[in-house]
């Protein structure tokens, strides 16, 4: 399984949001907004907002560190 998370260094949730993935097995590629201003156009375009993490797996996309909506994408009970 994939993931694809959008990240600041600073971003406390996003450092959570990247272990718990990291133990489910999960491959995450890491996006640092703060260094790519397309990215941070990107994700502002797809949710609206610029807050950080943003979290996509299987083509769905989670704003913020919602461990249920990541369970359910991936199938976590």
């Amino acid at each position: 399984m994939n993931a694809t998370i959008y990240t600041t260094p600073t971003c406390g949730y996003c450092k959570q949001a990247k272990i718990y993935l990291n133990n489910l097995g999960v491959s995450v590629k890491e996006i640092d907004i703060s260094r790519d201003p397309r990215a941070a156009e990107e994700i502002n375009r797809k949710t609206g907002q610029t807050s950080v993490p943003v979290i996509i797996i299987k083509g769905s996309t989670v704003v913020g560190f919602d461990k249920n909506r990541i369970n359910l994408l991936l199938g976590v009970n």
